[in-house]
């Protein structure tokens, strides 16, 4: 890898910090997080981008930047994101929002209703293997239960989040725990008794959080609902039943709009025009997050070819000099890739190799670094308002990512677990 200066470095790196100087700071700024839309943050940063980026005629820049944009992985994010606005929107038209809240609300009591989330949701997301899966299904549901219920939104769509990021990090099926033990060469049973050491006291402490703090909310009345009403939560049935059973994520929503639509006709509350109007609407309201998605991948993109990501793996790797700077080191260069890469996967992949040399090095077991690599990218995914997580939930409930961030305990724990197994050396037998 050729040497990069560290004026050429931190130039690659400055429209990330131009993005969250413009979202971040002009938002605490004003004191409204609606106050600066997330699209334009990453409009102005996009263009900083493209203006500073050298050796290139304009429209190479534009072309590179176009590049990142119609990645597949964005694109595909893009497809997820239309079809789940779709299906949110239609299946909140034909009752099954309404029946899945009353149900939920008659079987569950109100002060357990936060670690009933919480578990829940760990166990469709350590089944599914996928966080935006997960997010997909149930925020609509905590979103309406929230109204129901008279309780901040943000805090049950973060605790969706994070339970979400539980199956994200242990799962066998998870994309983030294939890429972490292929790049370091370690069994996938091997990295999960590793990270289960390492998230499972996070776990515990998040679910005392909730299992304490839903003590204020008391039960809402809601009118009991018969056998056919409470049919209509079939749709969402339908959904996390398929994505257990590994279903594709994509054919999983289509599935779901094909059945909310049916039932929807079926039960007379909504006709074939309103299927349509409602599928629209709910395309039309994730406009939003998918210009940000697709900003997004132009940015990142040229960070990348500034040579941002490997300014990183050079300041980090050039201190490490002992097995506890070298674990550091393998958390730092996962951390800091993620946020300029803002995908948890291509992340470990882009520092993978790297970390697997030092670990190699410095007498790290493979399963160590995998294990740390993982949860650590699982930490950063979870908490930057740019990740795909944070602005499915955000557009799905309405509401900005900023107010999600501050209620993320179990992510924000994770990273906290990996800090101190480090500073205390512990041992991964």
């Amino acid at each position: 890898m050729q040497k990069i200066s560290t004026r050429k470095g931190l130039t690659a790196l400055s429209p990330i910090i131009v993005l969250l100087t413009v979202y971040l700071a002009g938002s605490i700024m004003a004191g409204d997080f609606y106050k600066i839309p997330i699209t334009v943050a990453f409009l102005v940063a996009s263009a900083y981008a493209v203006a500073v980026t050298r050796k290139s005629s304009l429209s190479e820049r534009i072309e590179s930047f176009s590049r990142g944009v119609a990645n597949t992985s964005i694109l595909y994010m893009i497809w997820i994101f239309v079809l789940a606005g779709a299906f949110a929107s239609l299946a909140k038209a034909m009752g099954a929002v309404d029946a899945t809240v009353s149900l939920t609300l008659s079987l569950i009591p109100g002060k357990f209703l936060p670690a009933g989330i919480f578990i829940a949701t760990c166990f469709i997301s350590l089944s599914i293997g996928t966080s935006v899966g997960t997010i997909v299904a149930l925020t609509p549901v905590v979103t309406a239960l929230a109204a129901e219920m008279n309780c901040d939104v943000a805090w049950l769509a973060a605790i969706v989040v994070g339970g979400a990021f539980f199956g994200d990090n242990l799962s066998f099926i998870s994309d983030t725990t294939i890429a972490a033990t292929q790049t370091q060469g370690c069994s996938m049973s091997s990295k999960f008794r590793t990270n289960l050491k390492l998230v499972t006291p996070a776990a515990f402490v998040t679910l005392l959080i909730y299992t304490f703090s839903g003590n204020g909310i008391e039960n809402a009345s809601v009118e009991q609902i018969g056998f056919l009403e409470s049919l209509k939560c079939i749709p969402y049935i339908i959904v996390i039943v398929c994505a257990l059973a590994g279903m594709n994520v994509l054919l999983v929503l289509v599935t779901g709009i094909v059945i909310a639509a049916c039932m929807g006709l079926a039960y007379g509350t909504i006709d074939g025009i309103a299927v349509f109007t409602e599928m629209g609407n709910g395309i039309t309201g994730m406009s939003e997050l998918i210009m940000v998605t697709m900003l997004a991948g132009g940015l990142l993109e040229i960070v990348r070819i500034n040579g941002g990501i490997d300014y990183i793996i050079q300041v980090v790797t050039k201190r490490v000099k002992s097995k506890r700077t070298a674990e550091l080191a393998i958390t730092m260069l996962t951390a800091l890739a993620n946020v300029c890469t803002a995908n948890n996967t291509i992340a470990i992949l882009t520092v993978g190799n790297i970390s697997r040399n030092i670990s190699q090095e410095f007498g790290i077991e493979p399963r160590r670094s995998a294990s740390l690599m993982d949860t650590t990218s699982c930490f950063v995914q979870g908490v930057i308002p740019y990740g795909a997580q944070l602005l499915m939930a955000s557009g799905l409930s309405r509401i900005s990512p900023l107010e999600i961030i501050p209620h993320l305990y179990y992510p924000m724990l994770i990273g906290g677990m990996v800090l101190l197994s480090i500073i205390i050396k512990r041992k991964t037998a």
